[in-house]
This record gives C-alpha cells, structure tokens and sequence, in this order.
C-alpha cells in the first residue's frame, strides 16, 4: 500500500506568514487557528517504516515533530525513518529544509543536475556531510527507484517530468534561457501494487501534454499558489502576479480548476497555497466554488492510503 502524509500545504511563508496581516494571516492567528499551515512538503512510504520527503521546507523541524509516522523509533538513541529526499526544485520553500537534517543520520537527497549545482555552490549545504547524505541526479522522464539506506529497494518508482515554471527567484539573472530542470513534477508510484499518484508543486501553464498524463489519475497534488493572477496585486501585498512568479491561478478560463475538471482525475488536492489565496478561508466563494469542483484544501497532517 503507498502511504502519503501532507507535511504541509502553504506556500512560502506558511499560514501565518511572520510578517503579514491580510485577513487569512489575521483569522489563523486569532479566530481560526485551524488555518495554520506549514510550508509544502509531503512524505511518501511502500511499507510504513521506511519514508520519502517530496521537498523539505523551513519548517521541516514542526512538521517531523507533528507527524508520528517520521519519529525515531522506539527504544533507539539515533534514528531516522526518512531514508531520503526528493527536490522538486531549488526554491527556498524547497531545499531550506535540508539544514534542519545534518544531525548525521544517512539519507539521498535525489535532485535533478541543477538543483543539485545551487547546493554544491552554496557551502552551507556542506553540514550535510557526504559521508552521511548522498546527492544523486535525476533525470527528466527516466524512471528511478530511491534506495532504502542498506542500498536495497524502496518498491518505490518516480518518474519526473519537466513542467512549465521558472528559476528560484533567487537565481534570476545567473542562468541562461534553458529552463529544463527547473520546475518538475514527479509521478509516484508503488511497484508491487501498481498505485500511483501526480506531485505538482509549480506550474505555470496547464499543457496538452500534461493534461495526458494526468488524465483518470487516481489523485493529483497540484499547484494551487493563487486563486487569480493579480491577487496579491489587489490585496496591496506585492507588485507580482502569479504567472510573473510561475504558477498558474486555480480560477478563470485557463486556470487549473477549468483545465483539469474533463480529465476524470479521482481525487483532486491544492498545495503550495499563497497565504493571500481566499480559498483557505471555510466561508469564502472561493473555498466553496474549489469544492464543488471536487478540490480538497489539506490540513497538514492529512494521511492518505492508495
């Protein structure tokens, strides 16, 4: 059976996010604190015991405490049943993580050749001893199984495919115009029982050939940053829309919502959710038109079984 645990479902910042008050930030703080939420991150299992992070967010440390399924196990002084990470990209929100896992436990951090480049730049990463954490690339639409930490199988296949997105903000203007790499989705799943699901933590365009794929999938974690384009324009937090940012809004004719709804997709949940996005809130249009089209907002700690 695969196992998959929402670590997570905020975009950067988290719900609340330290320094805002727009009025999601303000009811999770006060009058709703059901709407906290740590940054996007799931943990993914074959077996229950050995497990797999789909990015590692700043708020790695609260989400491992939170989930009891990542403790140490009973009776041992050192352990870990993370056996490795899988990076998406090399955003922030992604790989800052990393830095709450150098206690010398062994894991993989698998990532495709430039995400792996901007930790090899940056020797901060180097407290994650090579000698404990092995980086291994992966490649764009070529099947890998993540290795358990004795080197055996996890039972475990994900196939990453490019999708279309952008460079970490951070690295604008130090790569060329080849994007390949930068943004990827990931497609789960577990050998012995064929059960599979989509990972898609960024998208900015909705394509033919993604739509393909993604057609009568048992379930999809998608993209789910912004509801309309301009909204933290209008909310007076930021000067960025949100295909300027990467990511495609859940509303509108070319949205995700629309795009996704004849795809016969069983089971639908956003992730990587701004906290300006009114779909947080219980009683908003926007959460209650995302649910009628059978999109599920995760509360972090959500176990699902496939």
């Amino acid at each position: 059976m695969l196992h998959v645990v929402v670590l997570g479902a905020a975009a950067g910042g988290g719900v609340p996010q330290w320094n805002c008050g727009c009025r999601v930030c303000q009811a999770a703080r006060t009058s709703h604190p059901e709407l906290q939420s740590t940054q996007a991150s799931l943990a993914v299992s074959a077996d229950s015991r050995h497990w797999f992070l789909i990015n590692a967010s700043p708020d790695l440390r609260q989400q491992l405490i939170r989930a009891p399924q990542l403790h140490p196990a009973a009776g041992k002084l050192r352990h870990s049943p993370i056996s490795g990470v899988i990076l998406t990209n090399g955003e922030i929100d992604a790989i800052t993580g990393l830095l709450s896992m150098r206690e010398g436990w062994p894991f993989t951090i698998y990532a495709h050749p430039k995400v792996l480049a901007t930790l090899n730049a940056n020797s901060v990463f180097n407290v994650l001893s090579e000698k404990n954490v092995k980086r291994r690339p992966i490649a764009i639409d070529e099947p890998f199984e993540p290795a358990l930490p004795d080197g055996s199988p996890s039972g475990i296949e994900i196939v990453p495919f490019e999708v279309t997105g952008k460079s970490a903000w951070y690295l604008e203007g130090e790569r060329q115009s080849d994007r390949a790499g930068d943004t990827l989705g990931l497609r789960i799943r577990e050998k012995a029982t064929d059960k599979f699901f989509y990972f898609l933590a960024a998208c900015a365009e909705i394509t033919e050939d993604l739509k393909s794929r993604l057609k009568g999938a048992p379930l999809v974690f998608f993209d789910g940053t912004v509801w309309r384009d301009d909204e933290m324009i209008l909310a007076g937090l930021s000067t960025k829309t949100g295909q300027s940012m990467g990511h495609i809004s859940m509303s509108g004719e070319r949205g995700v919502i629309a795009a996704l709804e004849s795809l016969g997709i069983e089971r639908k949940i956003f992730l990587h959710i701004n906290n300006s996005n009114p779909v947080w809130l219980h009683d908003s249009a926007e959460r209650k038109a995302a649910e009628r089209a059978g999109w599920q907002i995760p509360a972090d700690g959500t176990e699902i079984a496939l």
